[in-house]
C-alpha cells in the first residue's frame, strides 16, 4: 500500500462559549486537515489545530510543513515500511509537532483499515470507551461556580478547572465557590497553564488541600523549561502533580520520570508530533509506574478520534480530557467516536470509523500529489 497523494484542508468553527485559560482565550476551532490516498483506495484522516502558544505552530506554518516538506518524503512511499516513514519525516521536519501529529494520524488510519480492525485494537485494544472531563473556563468566581453546576446537570462528573490567570486568592475563591455548588461527589481537576510561580503553587495547593476541596490533580503549574520548579511543587504537595507543557517528547518525559518532577503526565499528540511518539511516552510512563493522561488542544472530533483510540490503547492512560468537540457549534465529523454525555465509544468501523467532512466548514483545500 502506497501513498498516491496528500490534500489539506483550512476548517474553521466557533465555540458556543469562549475557551479562557491563563494563556490565551479562543473563539473560533481554526485548523488544517489532512487527507492521505493510497494506491489502493484507502483514505486516511488527520488534523492540526495551530496552537500559537503551546506548539508555536501557525496555519500557514503547518500547511508549509506537510505540503512543502513531507510531501516529498513520503509520497510513493510504502506503509509495509511505516518505521522508515516515521523516520524520515523525524529527520526531515524538526519541531512542528502539530503539522507531524496531522501526518501521523492519518497515516495510522490507513494502516488500521489495512488491517480491517479499529485503530485503537491496532495499537493495543485495552479498552472501548473512557470518560471525558469537561473544562471550566477560567472567569468570576460566580461565573465558574454557575457553568460548573451546568456541565454537572448535563452529565458530567469530572471538571477541569483553568487556574493561573490572576491572584493565588483568587483562584483558590474561585475553587470554593465550585467546590460548594457542586458538592464533593465531583471531582475537579486544576490546570494552571504554567500560570503559577513554585512557591505560590505550593501555597496555593496547601492551602485548597487543608481547606478540604479535595482537589484530584494540579495539571502544569509552574512554567514547562523548569523541572526543578515542577519537582520542587510535587514534592512539597500531597496533591497529584501532572505535566502537560513540560513534556512533548519521549525525551522530556525521560527527564520529568528521571527526577520525579511530576506524579502524572498528560500526553497531547500535537505536542508529541502524532501516535507514533505518544506510544514512546505512554511505554516509558509505565517503566516507572506513572499514569498518565489524554488530553487535546481545541480540536474538532477528528483529532479527538485519533487521540481517543490511542489513550484506550494503553493500560496506563487513566484520565481522559476529549471535551473539545462539545465546545463547538457543528461537527465536521460524520462517523467516528460517540459522545454519551461524559462517555466515549470508539465503534467498531476499520481505522478512524471515518464516513465523511462535513464540507460546509471547509474554507480552502490544498491538493499535493
Amino acid at each position: 500500500m502506497n501513498i498516491n497523494s496528500i490534500e489539506t484542508f483550512r476548517a474553521a468553527i466557533p465555540l458556543h462559549t469562549p475557551f479562557k485559560t491563563a494563556l490565551r482565550t479562543v473563539t473560533v476551532a481554526e485548523t488544517i486537515l489532512v487527507k492521505i490516498t493510497c494506491d489502493n483506495g484507502v483514505t486516511g484522516w488527520g488534523e492540526a489545530p495551530p496552537t500559537h502558544v503551546i506548539t508555536g505552530d501557525s496555519l500557514a506554518g503547518v500547511e508549509f510543513a506537510i505540503n512543502g516538506v513531507v510531501k516529498p518524503i513520503i509520497i510513493g512511499a510504502s506503509l509495509d515500511q511505516r518505521e522508515h516513514i516515521f523516520e524520515m519525516i523525524g529527520k526531515g521536519l524538526i519541531g512542528n509537532y502539530s503539522a507531524k501529529a496531522a501526518v501521523d494520524m492519518a497515516l495510522y488510519d490507513c494502516l488500521a483499515q489495512q488491517a480491517g480492525m479499529t485503530l485503537s485494537s491496532f495499537l493495543g485494544g485495552y479498552k472501548q470507551s473512557m470518560e471525558t472531563d469537561y473544562t471550566v473556563s477560567v472567569n468570576t468566581p460566580e461565573e465558574m461556580a454557575h457553568d460548573a453546576q451546568l456541565y454537572v446537570e448535563d452529565g458530567f462528573s469530572i471538571l477541569k478547572v483553568k487556574v493561573g490567570k490572576d491572584l493565588i486568592e483568587t483562584d483558590i475563591k474561585r475553587i470554593q465557590a465550585i467546590r460548594k455548588q457542586i458538592g464533593t461527589n465531583v471531582k475537579i481537576r486544576l490546570d494552571a497553564n504554567q500560570g503559577w510561580k513554585a512557591k505560590e503553587a505550593v501555597r496555593a495547593i496547601q492551602k485548597m488541600e487543608d481547606l478540604g476541596l479535595d482537589i484530584e490533580l494540579v495539571e502544569q503549574p509552574v512554567k514547562a523549561s523548569d523541572l526543578e520548579e515542577l519537582r520542587h511543587v510535587t514534592s512539597h504537595t500531597d496533591t497529584l502533580i501532572m505535566a502537560d507543557e513540560s513534556v512533548f517528547t519521549s525525551i522530556d518525559a525521560k527527564k520529568v520520570l528521571e527526577t520525579g518532577a511530576a506524579d502524572l503526565i498528560n500526553i497531547k499528540l500535537m505536542k508529541a508530533g502524532g501516535i507514533h511518539e505518544a506510544i514512546k511516552i505512554a511505554k516509558l510512563a509505565a517503566i516507572y509506574n506513572v499514569e498518565c493522561m489524554v488530553g487535546s488542544m481545541i480540536e474538532t472530533k477528528i483529532g479527538i478520534t485519533a487521540a481517543a483510540h490511542f489513550a484506550a490503547s494503553q493500560p496506563n492512560i487513566t484520565r481522559y480530557d476529549f471535551d473539545a468537540p462539545l465546545m463547538l457549534t457543528g461537527d465536521i465529523l460524520q462517523g467516528g467516536i460517540e459522545y454519551d454525555q461524559s462517555t466515549i465509544n470508539l465503534g467498531s468501523d476499520p481505522g478512524l470509523g471515518i464516513i465523511g467532512i462535513n464540507e460546509k466548514f471547509i474554507q480552502s483545500k490544498n491538493t499535493v500529489r
